[in-house]
This record gives C-alpha cells, structure tokens and sequence, in this order.
C-alpha cells in the first residue's frame, strides 16, 4: 500500500495502465491520454508523480508498467468498481449498460469497509454482471486467456466470457441479440465482406445472429470442449 491515500485522479490513471498493460507491453503516453480523454503533457506530469511514489516505473521512449505495489493498488481500485457493479445490479436493479458509470462515480468515494460489506452481502461473488473478475481482498485476480469474437476462428464453439463495459449502447446491442456471459455459440463461417461475424446460438432453435465488427471486438470468448 501507498503511504498516503491516492486522489482519485491517480486511482484512474493505475486502473487505466493496468488495463493497456495487461498483455505484458508499456503502456505508452499517448495510450494512455486516449484512454483517459487527457491531454498528453497531464499525463506526462501525473507519471513523473505516479513514478515517485513508486507505483510505476517509466522507461523513456517505451511507456510504463506498474511497479507490484502500483500493481495492487490498480487491483484494489478495479475491485471496489466491479463489486460496486455487481451491488448495484443485483441489488438495487441496475441495467448492465448503465452501471458502470454509476460505479466510476462512486469507487472513489466508497470506503473498503463498505465495499467489503457489499461483497459479503453479494456472497463474495467472483465475476461482475459483464463477466469480469473481481480482484481478490489479497490483490490476485483470476488468469484468463481471451480472444474477441472478432479474432475466433470460424467453425469454432465458443462461450462468451466476458464484454467490454464502457459503451452503453453497446451493452444494449449485445443484450438484445443475446450475446451476454454465458452463452455458447459457434461462428458459422468466414467474415462478411463489411466484417460482421456470423454466429449460431448453441440451441435447438437453429438461430443466428450476424454481428457487426464493432461489436464483436467488444466481446470476450474462450473455446468451449464441453
């Protein structure tokens, strides 16, 4: 842990790094300012602070990677919003497309005590509504190894994982053509020519959806064997 506690400007810049890193490459400034709607030099002067306080290291002309204690504390900041995500889903009636801006507001503000309280409430849930897991209290999260439905192969069986939770409308897209976590499909073929994906649902009904590239990209799929 950091001596002293992060603004909540420093919480989204390691929640943010930690998110353009996670396949093992810097994360460049200009990444990082896209991902943040941030002008390049504040980017530049909140990573010289972040490397001070020894949450991340940066390499001149590479990016930066988070350092184990700024590893734990981007952990810790995803935790508090994918639990604040699940509460407010599953008990108070949040819609999935809405909820997590609803949690970008209140990660900052909610204290560990009550984040905790709510996991306990919840029953210590390990994934959010959009198929995300949840960092443990002890800073680890659960490995996975995921392609987009845009990057599956065709013919193969798939069960969808996880999807992208920033884009609303994407949300409803993908909940009104059945997309959400759990469910299996199988791509039907190769790409059409505007890049839509064509997907049959694992299910007697013989139904298939073509989905757009825009939305693909949006969700995450493992192969299924069962």
């Amino acid at each position: 842990m950091v001596a002293r506690p992060l603004s909540p400007s420093a919480e989204d810049y390691l929640k943010a790094i930690y998110g353009l890193s996670e396949n093992g490459e810097a994360a460049s400034t200009s990444a990082i300012a896209e991902s943040l709607a941030i002008q390049p030099p504040s980017v530049t002067e909140m990573i010289k602070r972040l490397a001070e306080a020894g949450l991340l290291e940066h390499e001149r002309h590479r990016g930066v990677r988070l350092t184990r204690p700024g590893k734990v504390e981007a952990l810790r900041i995803m935790r508090r919003h994918r639990i604040l995500e699940t509460y407010l889903c599953e008990k108070l009636g949040y819609s999935w497309h809405d909820v997590h801006q609803e949690a970008e507001r209140l990660e900052h503000a909610a204290s560990d005590h009550l984040v905790e309280q709510m996991s306990r409430a919840l029953g210590a849930p390990s994934h959010d509504p959009h198929g995300a897991p949840i960092p443990t209290k002890m800073g680890t999260i659960e490995e996975t190894d995921l392609v987009t439905l845009d990057d599956a192969p065709a013919g193969t069986r798939l069960r969808i994982r996880a999807v992208r939770d920033e884009d609303p409308e994407g949300l409803r897209s993908i909940a009104e053509e059945g997309l959400t976590p759990g469910t299996l499909v199988t791509i039907s073929g190769e790409a059409a020519s505007d890049g839509s994906i064509r997907v049959s649902f694992d299910t007697d009904s013989g139904v298939e959806r073509s989905v757009p590239p825009e939305l693909a990209r949006q969700i995450y799929v493992v192969s299924d064997h069962s």
